[in-house]
């Protein structure tokens, strides 16, 4: 398995891409590019400012409340 910051840049802006999707789960991003959630938010850690980071994390913890098969 690849580390996040070792893809091509084509591969990250896509899982970023997925990851605030609403509708693409952790799991589904694991599959496509064998990186785990561990991983995912580590990347959108390292490329989201600060603020839309904690916006994001904050959306995906309100729809895992929601969904039981969601981030």
């Amino acid at each position: 398995m690849e580390k996040a910051n070792e893809l091509p840049q084509a591969h990250i802006s896509a899982i970023i891409e997925m990851a605030l999707s609403d509708h693409v789960s952790f799991a589904q991003i694991y599959s496509e590019y064998g990186i785990t959630e561990k991983q995912v938010k580590t990347l959108m850690r390292d490329s989201l400012k600060t603020g839309s980071y904690k916006a994001w994390r904050k959306r995906v913890r309100s729809f895992g409340d929601r969904r039981e098969s969601y981030k």
